[in-house]
């Protein structure tokens, strides 16, 4: 990830190094955070430029290591059976989870967060985290092979309601596999619905308390960086130069919520813009004029990075444009929804609201 512009640095590359002391800052600024009862303004100590960029160069360090932190303590002993409602309507019945196969990135991180990693078989396409990567990947281009997850003789299954084709779900359902079916994760709020869903659909219910509790604490430390007055304009583009798609977002695309707990206001929303996305045109960009662009980094690659974005039509003549103010995140971060969030709004909080333009 990186932001372009006077004094943001470029993506770190910093592997495994610092780990210790990446934690170390980020526990003692939570610390510090938290003892000022900031709830999302800041106070004179908290919320300094310098804390903000402190916290965020922690967050940094850990998308860069691009690995999680489990709940402290044992893993949690699974109670099951137990019956859940899924969100296609079912109830579902849950009696093993020694094979967990999570179809969607956030949901592998919640599982994998709270303790239950060992468990996991597989893997979807959007779980990229370190922890992941060796798992079978089960999906492609999004699509799940009922195959390649039978293969695997999973005991429970988690997808959500825009895991397809539905027939692959539907086979995987048929041979005899509990699949609990989840709403997609689109605001901030539901990153601890979703937890608290997961959590019951393996019996660790208590586990899933635990990291909500974790994330809230997080999160309010996140949000309380938040420079008082300070509400810049925010466009969320969704860019793939190779097929050409070339999106603006706007109410309910995601980026939306995280915009808003950061101390911004979306841009597209602002403008008007009722729908998720909406095809980019120069007309949309003048009416949203944003003061700070914010892309996932493949998309910003795509496009030929900060200069071959500048080229779209209308993105050089917006504020963001002129003053080359774009801030990219790992595709797999920025909308995943799941228990690093908080670092995204720490490095959202300290990014967008610096002034200057490119060096």
């Amino acid at each position: 990830m990186r932001a372009t512009g006077r004094g943001q640095p470029a993506r770190r590359r910093a592997g495994g190094r610092g780990r210790l002391a990446a934690l170390g800052l980020a526990l003692a600024l939570l610390t510090a955070a938290c003892a000022s009862g900031g709830t999302g303004t800041a106070s004179s100590s908290d919320a300094s430029p310098k804390s903000a960029n402190a916290r965020a160069a922690a967050a940094e360090e850990r998308l860069a290591e691009n690995s999680l932190v489990p709940l402290e303590g044992p893993p949690p002993t699974p109670l099951l059976p137990v019956t859940v409602d899924s969100s296609d309507g079912r109830r579902v019945t849950v009696r093993d989870a020694s094979r967990i196969l999570p179809l969607n990135g956030g949901v592998a991180e919640i599982v994998f967060t709270l303790g239950l990693g060992d468990r996991v078989v597989g893997r979807d396409i959007t779980a990229t985290f370190e922890e992941a990567k060796k798992l079978p990947q089960v999906t492609k281009a999004h699509d799940v092979s009922a195959e390649s997850v039978l293969s695997l003789r999973p005991t429970v299954v988690l997808a959500d309601t825009d895991t397809g084709p539905k027939e692959a779900v539907q086979q995987i359902r048929e041979a005899g596999i509990p699949v609990v079916v989840l709403d997609p994760a689109t605001k901030l709020s539901d990153v601890t619905a979703r937890t608290t869903r997961i959590a019951a659909a393996l019996g660790v219910p208590q586990a899933g308390r635990a990291l909500n509790e974790r994330m809230s604490t997080e999160l309010t430390a996140a949000r309380a960086g938040v420079p008082e007055g300070s509400r810049p304009k925010v466009a969320f583009l969704y860019l793939r130069g190779s097929a050409a798609v070339y999106l603006i977002g706007g109410k309910g695309s995601g980026a939306d919520s995280l915009l808003a707990a950061a101390g911004a206001v979306d841009a597209g929303t602002q403008a008007g813009l009722d729908r998720p996305f909406t095809p980019i045109t120069t007309e949309a960009l003048a009416q949203a004029q944003p003061d700070v662009i914010l892309m996932m980094t493949k998309g910003l690659e795509s496009v030929g990075g900060l200069d071959g974005l500048l080229t779209i039509p209308g993105i050089a003549q917006t504020p963001a444009g002129l003053n080359r103010r774009v801030v990219d995140m790992e595709d797999g971060v920025l909308l995943g929804f799941g228990p690093r969030t908080p670092l995204v709004i720490d490095i959202l909080v300290d990014r967008i609201h610096r002034d200057g333009r490119a060096s």
